[in-house]
């Protein structure tokens, strides 16, 4: 529901959507060789003189120790993010998907997500690996506020950075001047450079021997525990763009395929429709949700909706007006009974005295006969009877939750 108040102010505004707020986040985390770290990630991906493979190899030379070349894994970040904003993160298809994403399409895709998944699973879209943070949680401060009591990825890989800046490492320094250089290089290369591609690789090694002599230097305590905070934040930072990205390129047939099979099973309304498609489906699922439809579809009764099973039962027996006999020593209702009830075979029953309608009644429900009064009797087949009529509204309330449940 739109509300009114403030409406007038943003209808011919538009929202200006940007990931400035995480790449303030980001800026933060901006400290000693990490920083050098991020402008040289950047000047590479910005570089117009480098050739595409060039800058592959060179990432790939550079990316020896992988956690400490954060500012490859930050600029990715970053890139992804914006990616989300401009919604080119939907690959486009001028066949199959000729129409752009954008973000406003994304968004709706993904609140059309939140409302499918407990439809159709019975589970929130979290269970599924589907929330909205699942989609869109990098611009969505995921890693700089959390909604428990764990402490946030950002600040935890800030202290670690800090930490390891702070010991005043010359194996740190040491990486520092190596990233300066290969910056300074870089910028250096002109168009019309002579071949340089000799000198670019010299200074991607240094870089490389730089990265590992100061991973070497971080294999003791104290710094051993920063290190491995590294490793694992940089793990989580890339787990969740992958996840945002597998859920995000596949969005649209996913929405596409629920929203089909939804429809496909409304079709086992129609008892003509139920029959075809249990014939034309192939998948065992399908045909046996067809098949069985009709047999759920009468199991289905509002009266057993509700979690307290025995208040349910009782209420339901209560309805039904039962127990219809409580009084054992009224022969002649307990008879009765038996003879209503389909277990018994009562052929003959009416030459009989109702004391023998009884004692035959429990012969044939395997109550023991042997020694036992009529009084004893009649007490053990009403007992027997009545608890039989429990069971069959248990039953049904059994039938009915299972009909009634996401499966």
């Amino acid at each position: 529901m739109t509300v009114n108040k403030g409406l007038l102010s943003i209808v011919e505004n538009t929202p200006n959507f940007s990931n400035q707020a995480l790449e303030n986040a980001v800026d933060t985390l901006k400290l000693g060789w990490v920083a050098k770290s991020a402008t040289l990630d950047s000047l590479i991906v910005s570089n117009g003189i480098l050739t595409a493979s060039q800058k592959t190899d060179l990432k790939a030379d550079i990316n020896n120790v992988s956690h400490l070349n954060l500012g490859r894994l930050l600029g990715d970040l970053v890139r992804h993010s914006a990616t989300i904003i401009d919604a080119t993160i939907i690959p486009q298809d001028d066949a199959t998907n000729p129409t752009p994403a954008t973000f406003l399409s994304i968004l709706q895709n993904v609140q059309t997500v939140q409302g499918l998944i407990p439809e159709l699973y019975g589970v929130s879209a979290s269970d599924k690996g589907r929330s909205v943070n699942d989609h869109v949680g990098t611009i969505n401060n995921i890693f700089v506020e959390t909604e428990d009591s764990s402490r946030p990825v950002f600040t935890v890989l800030a202290e670690a950075i800090q930490a390891i800046v702070n010991a005043d490492l010359a194996t740190e320094t040491a990486l520092e001047t190596a990233y300066t250089n290969l910056i300074n290089f870089i910028n250096s290369v002109v168009a019309d450079s002579t071949d340089f591609q000799e000198t670019l690789d010299n200074f991607a090694t240094a870089v490389a021997t730089a990265h590992t002599n100061l991973n070497n230097a971080l294999a003791a305590e104290p710094l051993l525990t920063h290190k491995n905070t590294l490793i694992t934040m940089m793990d989580e930072i890339n787990a969740q763009i992958n996840l945002e990205n597998a859920n995000l390129v596949g969005i649209e047939t996913f929405i596409e395929t629920l929203s089909n099979n939804i429809s496909f099973a409304s079709l086992a309304e129609d008892t003509t429709l139920r029959r075809l498609m249990s014939r034309v489906a192939q998948d065992k699922n399908w045909q046996t949700y067809f098949e069985d439809y009709e047999t759920n579809v009468n199991n289905l009764n509002p009266i057993y909706t509700g979690t307290d099973n025995d208040a349910i039962i009782d209420q339901v027996l209560a309805d039904s007006g039962l127990p219809d006999v409580t009084d054992a020593t009224d022969f002649e209702a307990v008879a009765a009974k038996a003879r209503r009830d389909d277990r018994i075979d009562t052929s003959g029953f009416d030459r009989f005295f109702v004391e023998k309608q009884i004692t035959d009644a429990c012969k044939q429900l395997g109550i023991v006969t042997e020694n036992r009064r009529i009084n004893s009797l009649s007490t053990s087949l009403l007992n027997n009877m009545n608890q039989r009529d429990r069971d069959k509204i248990s039953k049904q309330y059994d039938l009915n939750k299972s009909s009634d449940t996401l499966s």
